[in-house]
């Protein structure tokens, strides 16, 4: 009896389940570009910064999880990963949700208003981006079925694949940036220059979101690689 309590404990104080939970609420502040930038779009100021906040109350959101497993994380984990690796893998996505955050409040701080030829390239970006990001949250979610398998075996094979699916989208989130920053290129000369910049730099941030997502999935590509 106390043989299993003690291993009781040991699993209570796995960083697995946190870490996808704090995943998840990453990811529930990117998701919500799309709809943000649609409101952009549209000149919907109000649900922009209706959408804005609601981002800001998630990322919060993630920032106490991210504290708590901080706090809680012991020295010595007996798993397959050290707390270095966990801590590493934390720090991306806790970025990714902080971009989410930022990118929102400086669009709205400033009331952008998104030249119309950047419209339809806008949103392909942003979903595409959006997507990697929802990928990094399907490696991390198999975490706790590699920890269970000692990082061995066919639970390997199914996360690594996911990676390489992972790196895939990230390429095509980088064609489509391109892609976007040349249709701002070709009308910059017929908006304010601050105008301009600001969005050339919006464009980098949500690309970094999919930058972001891909070093998640490094991080734990590192881990199969033990």
């Amino acid at each position: 009896m106390a043989f299993k309590s003690s291993i009781t404990r040991l699993f209570a104080r796995s960083p697995v389940r946190p870490l996808q939970q704090h995943m998840d609420r990453v990811q529930s502040c990117v998701q919500e570009l799309e709809p943000f930038f649609e409101a952009v779009a549209a000149g919907n100021l109000a649900r922009a910064t209706e959408i804005q906040k609601d981002i800001a109350v998630r990322e919060n959101a993630a920032d106490d999880l991210k504290h708590k497993l901080r706090g809680r994380l012991p020295r010595g984990l007996l798993m397959p990963m050290s707390r270095e690796q966990v801590l590493e893998v934390l720090t991306m996505q806790d970025k990714i949700a902080n971009m989410a955050r930022d990118i929102a409040g400086v669009v709205v701080g400033r009331e952008m208003k998104l030249p119309p030829p950047l419209a339809e390239p806008l949103a392909l970006f942003v979903r595409r981006c959006v997507e990697t990001s929802a990928q990094a949250r399907e490696v991390v979610d198999e975490l706790d079925e590699l920890v269970e398998a000692g990082f061995r075996g066919g639970a390997v094979e199914r996360v690594e694949n996911m990676i390489d699916a992972l790196h895939q989208i990230e390429r095509e989130t980088d064609k489509l940036e391109r892609r976007l920053r040349r249709s701002l290129f070709a009308i910059e000369a017929d908006y304010p220059p601050v105008d301009v910049i600001f969005w050339y730099r919006i464009i980098d941030w949500i690309g970094e979101i999919a930058d972001l997502g891909e070093r998640v999935g490094n991080r734990l590509q590192l881990m199969l690689a033990r």
